[in-house]
């Protein structure tokens, strides 16, 4: 069997401990992560076969680190392992993008199971060319590259975090993103830089993509909610 790599971020210390006895036993290589900022360290750092998630964590929570991982076009596979068990966290955790859910308490043998098929499904898989732009009004965007063309045929290079705020706004099209959900998800939890950043940010998209950047129709900013991107 392959050493298949597996970051376990789990803080409950004795479920922690005989999760990855139980997956080294089964062969895999585990890494360990027991709040979300390390756990959001060790992703960037290096790269897993699965990410094992638990959502209620210090710093920050396992929704918020898979919607971060997703937005920076990590497609690893992420196992959410919760106490949350209501059918709308089930639904939010997989909209985030996670790719499974499970709830505590589990089967041991079924969560081996479920990591065994998504390692497997994740190997097996043929890695996708499109889904990874958007075109709206005559913009094109490539969020792989951090580029876009604009209605006038400009070829704009995206910074990082102009990329991810792009990404996250246009996740939640027609939607208002509140300001702490974009400090949070963007710039991490640690890092909050201050509200005017974004509204420069919001002011850069309208000067590239608007028709008319005094009268925005696309990039709205809500006062004192949020912002919100609409095509």
């Amino acid at each position: 069997m392959a050493n298949y790599s597996i970051l376990l971020v789990e803080d409950e210390l004795h479920l922690h401990d005989a999760l990855k006895l139980n997956l080294s036993l089964e062969g895999y290589d585990v890494s360990s992560a027991f709040n979300g900022p390390e756990a959001l360290k060790q992703i960037e750092n290096a790269a897993f076969d699965l990410i094992i998630l638990d959502v209620m964590l210090p710093g920050i929570d396992g929704f918020a680190i898979t919607e971060m991982v997703r937005l920076k076009n990590n497609q690893t596979p992420i196992l959410i392992l919760s106490a949350k068990n209501t059918t709308a966290n089930k639904v939010q955790g997989l909209k985030m993008g996670a790719d499974d859910y499970m709830t505590k308490p589990f089967n041991l043998e079924e969560l081996l199971l479920r990591v065994s098929k998504l390692i497997q499904k994740s190997n097996n898989s043929i890695p996708l060319t499109t889904s990874n732009s958007y075109t709206f009004s005559g913009n094109q965007f490539d969020f792989a590259s951090s580029e876009a063309i604009n209605y006038m045929g400009e070829k704009i290079t995206l910074t990082k975090k102009e990329a991810m705020l792009l990404k996250l706004l246009i996740d939640h099209k027609n939607k208002v993103v509140s300001r702490e959900h974009i400090l949070q998800t963007v710039w991490g939890y640690n890092v909050f830089p201050s509200t005017r950043t974004i509204d420069n940010f919001i002011l850069n998209f309208r000067k590239y993509f608007e028709k008319d950047a005094k009268q925005p129709v696309h990039f709205i900013s809500m006062r004192g909610v949020g912002y919100k991107f609409q095509d």
